[in-house]
């Protein structure tokens, strides 16, 4: 490691400490920032920075150049710069810079892609399982759960036999930044909780978790992916099928449904109401294509 990185080293360990014990963010937000923070110190003292009081917004815009240079497409050099830009305010914060040099800098935005979900016909399919198994009820019970209250994969895995109330129909879960909120459960998720509660002992569990792998521990995020995607493809449903997808069928149908955008971000968990907004351009496509298949007027070839 060279001079200038090892004087710029201190303050970025000093932030992901505090990332880690103040803000208590996950483990994988803290490893992309981490990573991201380290290709920065790597930039910046290429040019030549021993201390972070020398940046300035020339000095911002370099690194930006020469990360774009590097071959960082947009969205990549978006998500650098977003790490910069928080890392900068604690700097400002504990006294180290009088201002955020990045404040203001834009870089370019990559196409918003949005998120995919599975239609309710397609939802039906996929949990119409043939339940020949303890793991099939397991796996049915997982699928249910996680498109019948929009859990993150994290989430679902996290959940412990105490967090369940199935006198009250409800759940407890842990989400980012080690938020609890709690969950109603619907009918469909109630009645398969129940009945995969009921053979878990099978498995000879060795801790509280709620889901299992075959050998009695916490089931693991790989495992969760990977029993989606089979049951995805078992019943024909025609695109791959992982949590993250189920978490955006339930926002987009529950959306679709009631059009309360709070209600939303509330299920999912969401800190700021403008991540859940993107589920309004979802609910938009959806209301375009009924406009587009059943109005009179609506193709543009008439006149």
């Amino acid at each position: 490691m060279s001079d200038l990185n090892t004087n710029l080293q201190p303050a970025v360990s000093a932030f992901l400490h505090y990332l880690k014990v103040e803000r208590q963010l996950s483990q994988l937000t803290q490893s992309n920032y981490r990573r991201q923070l380290t290709a920065l110190i790597e930039t910046a003292s290429a040019l030549g920075i021993s201390e972070w009081a020398m940046l300035d917004s020339a000095k911002v815009r370099q690194i930006a150049a020469r990360s774009k240079r590097a071959g960082l497409q947009s969205a990549s050099l978006a998500l650098r710069f977003s790490a910069l830009r928080t890392f900068l305010h604690w700097l400002v914060s504990e006294g180290v810079l009088a201002a955020n040099p990045a404040k203001g800098i834009r870089t370019p935005n990559g196409k918003r892609h949005l998120p995919k979900n599975v239609d309710v016909d397609e939802v039906s399919q996929l949990l119409a399982i043939d339940l020949n198994d303890p793991l099939a009820v397991r796996d049915r019970a997982m699928l249910e759960l996680t498109y019948g209250t929009g859990l993150r994969l994290a989430e679902l895995i996290g959940i412990n036999c105490r967090d369940i109330d199935l006198s009250s129909r409800d759940i407890w879960v842990v989400g980012k930044g080690s938020k609890a909120r709690k969950l109603p459960l619907g009918r469909q998720a109630l009645t398969w909780l129940q009945q995969w509660l009921s053979l878990r002992d099978l498995f000879e569990p060795q801790d509280d978790a709620l889901f299992l792998s075959n050998q009695g521990k916490r089931i693991s995020a790989r495992n969760v992916q990977k029993r989606f995607a089979l049951w995805g493809v078992k019943q024909g449903i025609s695109s791959h099928i992982h949590p993250h997808k189920l978490r955006h069928s339930f926002a987009t149908h529950v959306l679709e449904s009631s059009g309360d955008l709070r209600a939303v971000q509330e299920l999912l968990g969401h800190a700021n109401l403008s991540t859940t907004q993107i589920y309004t351009h979802l609910d938009f496509q959806h209301l375009a294509q009924v406009y587009d298949a059943a109005h009179p007027r609506a193709k543009r070839g008439n006149s």
